[in-house]
């Protein structure tokens, strides 16, 4: 390629001066990952998996500037009992963390882990390469070539409570480039809670590796920050008997794209995802999850929530594919709206690909808006209408909030959209 073509080409463009964190045990996942994103190129509106969402501002060479949130609210997490990781503008920051040791796991930095003969290689770029086919994800590819940071997560029992990555932002050009990875053995049981905005502009990968019988909780809130735009990547291989439970909650943010791509390879293995949002003017939420079922009587769920308002996006695209070999297959995936006005918009892609004839597999998607008779039935008790909108949109995202694995989990996010909603009805 010419000096002329490589300034004009925008791949090129996006990785021009970039370096990664580069170590030993992953410059060959590294130099794969760029090789790979290369002859991809970075997505464009044509793109099938793009036609709903702008990657513009996803891929341009710099980070558009986004105001840092100046608020007094608490992080979401605060008063859960948790190991805390820290990271401001994707920079892991040791000393407002605690400290990484804690019975039946290990915690490093990607950014200082210099071990040849590392575990993290059978994981590194690993679940992101086989998430790249059938459909190609040049931001996930990005990722993995030129991570900057992020944790490698070793757990090898029972932890007794959960890791809390919190994601401070403090520049308004920040460009942040994460890449988590985790790997649980076999009888393993860990949580994962995650908050904050991170950055101007966030790429984030997590890939995680769930063996035979193991058990992995993620509960993710993302918010604060409006002007904030967002990529994240979550790749999952789970074991035999093994649980993936996750669920996020997005309440601000001017884009955000959450892809989750999970195989299902040990027989009677259960993956549940979910996701509540709710926005309110320049928002633009999309949610894009894949999951393979390619063993036999394994269960998923996928149950997403959006309710917007003042000319707000919600984007969801869900897929069930079903390998031949996959009998006994529970799948079920719901997409559903709560449009609050005439200017919001609801798109949605839901698909079912399946070659197993045993099979139990759903989906549906539907957008409305609020039930007038329920509403008048809360408004004829005395209970106003901004608290009785509020309800019904409550009791709208519980399907959602209810694939929460914890109680303790579940009242936390329902504090939190109680408060945003009450917020923007004052």
């Amino acid at each position: 390629m010419t000096a002329v073509a490589e300034k004009t080409n925008p791949t090129e463009m996006l990785i021009a001066g970039r370096d990664g964190a580069a170590k030993g045990w992953s410059n060959a996942a590294r130099a794969d990952a760029l090789a790979r994103l290369r002859g991809m190129g970075v997505p464009e509106r044509r793109d099938e998996y793009w036609k709903y969402t702008r990657p513009d501002t996803l891929t341009q060479p710099e980070a558009p500037t986004a105001a840092v949130f100046d608020g007094d609210e608490a992080p979401i997490f605060d008063a859960v009992d948790s190991l805390k990781l820290v990271f401001v503008d994707g920079v892991f920051d040791a000393d407002a963390s605690d400290d990484l040791a804690l019975e039946g796991l290990t915690i490093e930095r990607l950014a200082t882990s210099d071990s040849d003969l590392h575990w993290a290689r059978d994981v590194y770029g690993v679940l992101e390469t086989n998430g790249q086919t059938p459909v190609s994800r040049p931001l996930a590819a990005l990722n993995t070539a030129l991570a900057t940071d992020g944790v490698l997560i070793h757990v090898s029992g029972k932890v007794s409570k959960p890791v809390s990555m919190i994601y401070n932002h403090k520049s308004d050009t920040s460009d942040a480039i994460l890449h988590h990875c985790i790997k649980l053995d076999a009888g393993a049981e860990l949580t994962v809670l995650e908050s904050g905005p991170a950055a101007a502009r966030l790429n984030m990968v997590t890939e995680v590796d769930v063996a035979d019988q193991a058990s992995f909780n993620h509960v993710r809130s993302q918010g604060r920050d409006h002007e904030r735009r967002a990529a994240t990547h979550l790749f999952a291989r789970l074991g035999t008997e093994s649980n993936f439970k996750s669920f996020t909650l997005t309440v601000n943010g001017v884009l955000t794209r959450n892809e989750a791509v999970i195989e299902l390879t040990g027989d009677d293995a259960k993956a549940h995802i979910a996701g509540a949002c709710v926005g309110d003017g320049e928002f633009h939420h999309d949610d894009t999850v894949f999951i393979t079922h390619d063993a036999v009587n394994c269960e998923s769920r996928q149950v997403f929530k959006k309710v917007l308002r003042n000319g707000a996006v919600g984007v969801f695209q869900g897929k069930i594919l079903v390998k031949a070999e996959a009998q006994k297959t529970d799948g079920y995936q719901i997409s559903q709206s709560l449009l609050l006005d005439d200017d919001s918009q609801f798109l949605a892609k839901p698909e079912l690909e399946i070659y197993a004839d045993d099979v139990i597999c759903s989906h549906g998607s539907t957008s409305g808006a609020i039930d007038e008779d329920a509403l008048f039935y809360l408004r004829a008790r005395g209970i106003s209408h901004g608290e009785a909108t509020d309800l019904l949109t409550l009791s709208f995202l519980a399907e959602a909030v209810e694939e929460i694995e914890a109680d303790a989990l579940k009242d936390v996010i329902l504090e939190r959209l109680t408060g945003w909603l009450a917020r923007r009805r004052s």
